[in-house]
């Protein structure tokens, strides 16, 4: 297993991955090199169907596959029917929700168009991505014979030395039967995608490790000698902010993909709201930008980093969303901090009722733009709250229909709380 690479990869696809910030560990690295430069390799990658939309904590994997597709290598994207049903346990400390069929088919719906935007699907191309579920044929295995073809290559000494597995049992929290199999069945998938579909590549995230190493192994000692059985495993790295946050969460959850879960206002906002320190990292890896002229934007700190925020962020957007939505974004950040009119990307909140106290507003579920009311109270009476554009330092002051335009009331608070507000 190499964590560091032994040498420079001779692949344009492994250069590049590297140059990003797409690598992790491999479980050859020489190979897998050696693949990539020889011709189209199948790769695949496996999401469980848990939600209607990824994050921005996905982010690292698409680029990785858009960055492996682009070099003309193929992916093949695993949305687990099976396996959700199940519950993957990595990184987890408590079971997950079963899915449902029906919560499946809508949920990698709305995946595959994300996935979409960074990836070509149906362009007729030898390497255009298709996305497979699982369910396929895994709901066809029967229990017995599949213990007997598979589960015995597996031991459960190596399985619990697994970290996901031992951490939920050093903590004495339970681990059902269902999530303990779940390594036998990734695993099987791996060989099923191998037999079926030419498939030698696995790639995902570090805390796929364990299971991505032991699909690997099935496949070698479940091919007959004498036939072909190399198969390969890649991971990307878990991308941290540098105050050691995981990237993609903030106080106000996930980041989320699908503009109707968050706005491209507001995934804009995530961006350009990033920490000084990790500026050229998230340009490098979440961007098309060269590394040039990366360098040359952040080459000095401070109020300079702000054209390389913006960048960022216009970069980040359109590929999400594209630079029609990113350029509306961008105008109404820009906007937000007094250089333009157009307030029409802020995201639109409706209020019932025909009137609300400002307190209120500003605590709103869909705002929280304070923690408390009582932060909340200090912080409007030191005229952190404006109202179109006007401080407002009354708590209780009453937001009624008379302030609210056609554009919706315009509220602000402190540099990342930008909301039209409309009453009904």
């Amino acid at each position: 297993m190499n964590a560091t690479p032994p040498q420079p990869p001779r692949s344009a696809a492994l250069q590049r991955m590297l140059e990003r910030g797409y690598f992790e560990q491999a479980s050859d690295f020489a190979a897998i090199d050696a693949a990539l430069d020889g011709g189209m390799v199948t790769f695949y990658v496996g999401y469980d169907p848990t939600a209607a939309s990824l994050h921005v904590g996905h982010l690292v994997q698409i680029m990785g596959m858009r960055t492996l597709q682009r070099a003309g290598h193929k992916p093949i994207i695993i949305v687990g029917g099976g396996t959700g049903m199940i519950g993957d346990p990595s990184g987890k400390m408590e079971a997950r929700k079963l899915l449902t069929s029906e919560d499946v088919a809508a949920n990698a719906a709305a995946i595959r168009e994300q996935l979409g935007r960074f990836l070509h699907f149906d362009a007729g191309e030898p390497n255009d991505a298709v996305m497979l579920d699982n369910a396929d044929w895994l709901l066809e295995l029967k229990y017995i014979e599949f213990l007997r073809d598979v589960g015995r290559h597996f031991t459960v000494n190596r399985m619990i030395a697994v970290k996901t597995y031992r951490d939920r049992l050093d903590a004495e929290i339970p681990l059902s039967f269902l999530e303990f199999n779940y390594q036998l069945l990734q695993s099987y998938d791996f060989l099923h995608l191998f037999r079926h579909h030419g498939c030698t590549l696995q790639f995902g995230g570090s805390d796929q490790w364990g299971n991505m190493v032991a699909g690997v192994e099935l496949i070698r000692r479940m091919t007959p000698e004498g036939q072909p059985n190399a198969a390969y495993c890649l991971t990307l790295p878990l991308l941290l902010t540098n105050d050691g946050r995981k990237m993609g969460k903030t106080e106000r959850g996930a980041v989320w993909l699908d503009p109707q879960r968050l706005s491209p206002f507001e995934y804009y906002q995530f961006w350009i709201g990033c920490d000084d320190r990790d500026v050229a990292k998230l340009l490098r890896t979440f961007t098309d930008v060269p590394a040039a002229e990366i360098e040359a934007l952040t080459a000095e700190g401070g109020a300079a980093l702000n054209a390389a925020k913006a960048r960022l962020a216009y970069e980040a957007t359109a590929l999400l969303h594209g630079p029609e939505e990113a350029e509306r974004s961008k105008r109404a950040s820009e906007q937000a901090f007094g250089s333009s009119d157009d307030w029409s990307a802020v995201p639109l909140v409706t209020v019932p009722g025909p009137e609300i106290r400002l307190v209120d507003l500003v605590t709103h579920p869909e705002i929280e733009a304070f923690k408390s009311k009582r932060e909340a109270r200090e912080r409007i009476a030191a005229g952190a709250v404006k109202l179109n554009g006007e401080p407002v330092t009354d708590p209780a002051h009453l937001v009624t229909a008379a302030e609210i335009g056609e554009q919706g009331l315009r509220l602000q608070s402190g540099k990342k709380c930008r909301f039209r507000i409309a009453l009904g």
